[in-house]
């Protein structure tokens, strides 16, 4: 089969397009066709640090990258109960272990998927994975009706869906981006834009209930001087704090949580709810396909991306 590999660390020349053996599915896993795959930052920061690649794939070489992954069940195991032969499937596989989305034929534990809705394309559900997840994980049982939500970098993969949920849980949602993308985060569902570029969230904010941060730093920092006291903050760039984030975080007594994204059925098929009710949506605003996996990365590695990078098989 066709996959992208990756023998070792360095710029988009290291991704390597080749023939490799089809792999063979475990008792509990199916085998996917896969149809289309999502690229994420970690796509990038996995393929250029060779600390972090030895962090999620141990001693395997070559690496297979490659997370979100849609497409048709060709093969299952025999401990397989809720998926079929012909089922239209998506989820993150085997995160935070190896990736191996890179590829024409994926093997996925059931616990790591979900059915397409009938009127989601595979592109839409390819878009609606690692990312998606991550939003409806630090969101779903964090923000309630009517809280005041800060979510920053709300045009990114993670915050764009971030937005979509919070909103569908009844918030006021208030977003970080630059002033270009300002109609997409309110079309969205945001109630209020702050321009980071020209505004300056921590002077405007005040009594803020649950703060999504994509960024830690000095962003992390201005973020807990607004969100009340007992309030909560996620951060998902790093587990490590600064000793004046856990300090400020202490005094205002407010929860301030590192969250890592896991592989998860029971979330992906409300993922496949939300997608199905039209609650969420995903922005695809690039296209490439499987021989353009460099082309990809280099999107997103810009960091001028709105929403989500696909790749199409």
């Amino acid at each position: 089969m066709k996959a992208h590999i990756l023998k070792e660390t360095g710029g988009v020349d290291r991704l390597e397009r080749t023939e490799v053996e089809k792999p063979r599915i475990k008792k509990d896993e199916v085998l996917i066709e896969c149809k289309s795959l999502g690229i994420n930052p970690v796509d990038f920061k996995v393929r250029g640090n060779e600390q972090v690649l030895n962090a999620i794939y141990g001693e395997t070489r070559p690496a297979i990258l490659g997370w979100d992954v849609a497409g048709i069940v060709i093969e299952k195991g025999e401990d397989v109960p809720s998926l079929n032969i012909g089922d239209r499937v998506f989820g993150m596989v085997n995160f935070p272990g190896e990736g191996n989305a890179y590829a024409e034929y994926v093997a996925a534990p059931e616990s790591h998927l979900a059915k397409i809705p009938n009127e989601i394309s595979f592109k839409e559900a390819a878009a609606s994975t690692l990312a998606a997840l991550t939003a409806l994980q630090v969101v779903q049982n964090r923000v309630n009706r009517n809280d005041r939500v800060l979510i920053h970098a709300g045009s990114g993969g993670v915050g764009h869906f971030a937005i979509q949920i919070a909103k569908a849980k009844g918030a006021h949602v208030i977003s970080t981006s630059s002033a270009k993308n300002k109609d997409f985060v309110l079309s969205l569902g945001a109630d209020e834009h702050i321009d980071y570029r020209t505004q300056a969230f921590e002077d405007i904010l005040t009594d803020i209930d649950f703060v999504f941060d994509m960024f830690n730093g000095q962003v992390l920092l201005n973020s807990l001087k607004v969100v009340k006291n007992g309030g909560t903050v996620v951060s998902i760039p790093s587990p490590e704090f600064s000793d004046e984030a856990i300090n400020l975080a202490e005094e205002k007594d407010v929860d301030l949580v590192f969250h890592m994204v896991q592989s998860n059925s029971m979330d992906m098929n409300t993922l496949a709810d939300l997608l199905n009710e039209g609650l969420v949506k995903p922005h695809i605003s690039s296209e490439f396909s499987f021989d353009e996996i460099a082309a990809a990365h280099l999107q997103l590695e810009s960091g001028r991306t709105i929403g989500k990078v696909i790749v199409n098989l």
